[in-house]
Order: structure tokens, then sequence, then C-alpha cells
């Protein structure tokens, strides 16, 4: 009986230390079952490309108007090029104004007749996700919306998308454009990204344009006097229904929703030096695409931080020293040139090493340096290996293997040329040394 009492008394114990070190780092006790409730989802460590979290990121699904990142994207940089201006008008096309008009498809309503800024159709596009002035500033720059996807995809094939199929401006299903599709797209088209393309492109775009930021995270403008807001509730809303939305950070950057794609959002926020980058599809509500993206960015900033993992002039133990040949000092010290820094997950510290690689090529057939050595003289890398159970891949074209140089620590001259004659001669005597010694050993 006794012993029954004590087995019991272990049991409890166990059970009591397990339940209240979770209730201590709810956060942590999880960490290595974390799911978000969405179709596909991912989340990215902006600075370095790393992937966070993952859940059928490579999946092409519909991305709704998701898709004007990539419109807003190629109006940009036909500013930048020069091509147009923010002060550039056009008029509103017979099929912008009757997409304008649907009252199926989000819209603020426009006017024919009217000349329209870059500005005023950017803004609407970008802050109200609306389509008629999204079709608006695809024709003005490609002259049709037809052009406009051929670009559109040549775009997607020059920053590396590995999933994707634009088939229109806007992210609408092609059956709801009033039967003005484009050229060589099916007539109930949608186009389709994977969630890691989706976020490589929100990559592209807050990086290649940053101020595309300054439109994302404006709450409400207006347009032919008609008010509209923006449909990111996790902006910094005041007063209204949005508030409870609201995420420290939040910047951007793009909703979206149709029946076939359900709601969706690429989210953005940027909290000290870091910005995360998350993408949610089909999730089941439009609440629950920000409830979601909350989930994404608190565990992305609560779980991982970027930390200097080796300092700059690191030494490797017993390897940062190397032979010299031919100089008037026989060794050289080496270190790394600067710090190596990346996104680490709580208690994942330990999983990181280095290792050396020397430029086989700065080395002659003893594995020896040869004077003369400049001091700061790059003689190969020392990289970074993660040892640790999870698997991380990285977005575009960020490293997956971060490295540094390694550099000689001082100079050292080479010998002048009548002291390697000595050596030469020294070398050669004492092979003959060598040989006479090892044949008279062999007689005996």
């Amino acid at each position: 009986m006794r012993h029954k009492l004590k087995v019991l008394l272990l049991i409890i114990t166990a059970v009591f230390i397990t339940v209240t070190s979770s209730l201590v780092n709810p956060i942590k006790a999880s960490a290595n079952t974390f799911d978000v409730d969405a179709e596909a989802a991912i989340l990215v460590d902006e600075g370095t490309g790393k992937i966070l979290f993952a859940k059928n990121a490579d999946e092409l699904l519909p991305i709704a108007s998701m898709t004007k990142m990539m419109t807003e994207y190629l109006v940009l940089e036909a500013i930048d090029n020069g091509e147009i201006s923010w002060d550039t008008t056009t008029e509103i096309s017979d099929y912008a104004y009757q997409v304008s008009a649907n009252i199926s498809s989000s819209g603020i309503g426009l006017i024919q007749d009217k000349q329209y800024t870059v500005r005023q159709l950017y803004e609407a596009m970008a802050i109200n996700s609306d389509n008629a002035t999204t079709i608006s500033l695809a024709e003005l720059i490609s002259g049709s919306e037809s052009e406009f996807v051929r670009l559109m995809n040549q775009k997607a094939e020059e920053m590396g998308l590995p999933a994707y199929e634009f088939v229109n401006s806007t992210g609408l299903n092609n059956a709801d454009l009033v039967g003005n599709h484009p050229d060589g797209t099916a007539a109930d088209a949608d186009t389709l990204l994977s969630a890691k393309s989706t976020a490589m492109l929100a990559y592209n775009l807050i990086n290649d344009y940053p101020e595309s930021l300054e439109f994302s995270s404006q709450l409400t403008s207006e347009l032919d006097g008609v008010a509209y807001e923006n449909w990111n509730w996790m902006l910094p809303w005041e007063d209204n229904n949005y508030t409870q939305f609201h995420v420290e950070g939040v910047d951007g950057l793009k909703t979206g929703y149709t029946s076939n794609a359900g709601n969706c959002f690429t989210g953005t926020a940027k909290r000290d030096e870091r910005r995360l980058i998350s993408v949610v599809m089909n999730t089941e509500s439009r609440q629950e695409r920000f409830q979601q993206t909350e989930k994404l960015l608190e565990y992305g900033f609560g779980q991982f931080e970027s930390k200097e993992l080796y300092p700059a002039g690191y030494q490797l133990e017993d390897k940062s020293i190397l032979n010299v040949a031919k100089g008037k000092e026989d060794t050289v010290e080496i270190e790394s040139s600067e710090a190596i820094t990346e996104v680490v997950k709580s208690g994942d510290e330990e999983a990181y090493t280095v290792q050396y690689h020397i430029d086989e090529n700065l080395l002659n057939d003893e594995g020896e340096l040869i004077a003369p050595i400049e001091k700061g003289q790059t003689i190969g890398t020392m990289e970074l290996v993660y040892n640790g159970d999870n698997t991380y891949e990285y977005i575009g074209e960020n490293e997956q293997i971060k490295s540094v140089d390694l550099i000689t620590t001082s100079a050292v001259e080479k010998l002048n040329w009548f002291m390697l004659t000595l050596g030469a001669i020294g070398d050669f005597f004492g092979g003959i040394y060598n040989t006479v010694v090892d044949t008279v050993t062999g007689w005996f």
C-alpha cells in the first residue's frame, strides 16, 4: 500500500511540474507545435529572408487583391524610370468605368471624361483596394491590361518567384471583368501564387520601393469627395471597431478577398530594427485573417531575435595560426573580418558553430601561405553552421550560407634573395645529408 501511494505521489508531482511550466511559458511550451488557421501561411524575417514558419507555402492558390502588390511595384518602377510621374493624368476607359460601376466588386466609383492623377489612382488602389483605379493604372503604363499582365508575369520571373500565374491586374476572377478579361487568359481564371511567392513579392516591393509603406499605412483618403478607408484593420485605428485588431508595428501591406481565394492578408510589421513579413491565405473570415496574422507576428517577434553569434575578430581555437613560407615570420594569425549576426530561435543559440575555409589558391603544396602577406589580407571565409533540429529556408537571393571573410592580423614580409638562397642551399645539402644517412643506415 505504501509503495502504491509513493508511485501515485510521484505521478501527481510530475503532472504538476508539467502543467505549471506550461502556464509559466505557454508559447515556449507549444513552440514545436505552432500552427495557424489558414490554408497556407508563411512568416519571413525581412532583414535576412529567413523563413521562420511555413504551412503549405509552395501550393498555388488564388490570392485575390494581394495581386495589386505587383501592380503597385510596376507603377512605382515606371515612376522611378521616368516613364510617368505622380502628376501624370489619365481618363477612365469604358472598361474601367464598367468595373467601377459594378456593385459586386469593391470600388469607389469613378467619373468618366475626367482627368485623374497617378497619385489619386495609386492611393485608391493601395489604400482601398479599388479595382477600377488599378485597371486604369495598368492601361496607362502598358496601353492595355493584356499587355500589363505580360509585364506582371515577366517581372515575377525576374524576381525569381517560385510559383505564379498572373491573369489580370486586380486579383478579381476573370469572370467579374464584364467580358473584358485579358487576352490569352481563361474567362474564369484566377491569379495564382504560392504563399512563398506572395511573401517574395512583398519583400521586393518594400525593399525596392519603401515609399509603398507610406501608402499602405495610411488610414483614410478621399477621391471625388468620397472618403474611403484602408481595409487593413491592424493599423493604429482609434475609436472604432478596428482598434481591437491593432498590432504594434504594423504598417502594411495588402488585404484580399474573393469567393475562390477566401480572406487573405499580406502583413508586415517593424519593431526596433526588425521587420517581419507574413502571409495568410484562405482564412474563415475578415477578422480571422488579422487574428492569424497577429499570431504569426507575435510568434516571430517573441520566439526569434537577431543575435550577434560571433564578433568581428573572432578566432577559432587551434585553427587561427597558419604557417608561412618564404617569410620573415614563420606564422601569421587570422581572424574574422566582421561579426556574424543571425535571427535565432529562443533556446537554439548553442546549435550554431563556425568553420574555416582557406583559399587553396593561396597555399603551397605543404599547406602554407606564401609571403609577402599584407595585414588585413583576405585568405578565406568563416562560415556559420547550424546543427539544430529545425530546417530553415530563405526567400529570394538571400544567402542560406552565412559567411564573412577571414583576414590576416599582421603583415609578413618576404625574405630577401640572400636569405632565400641560403635557405635553398640548406635545403639542398640537407636533402643530400638525409639521403646519405638513410643509405648508410640501410647498410647496417
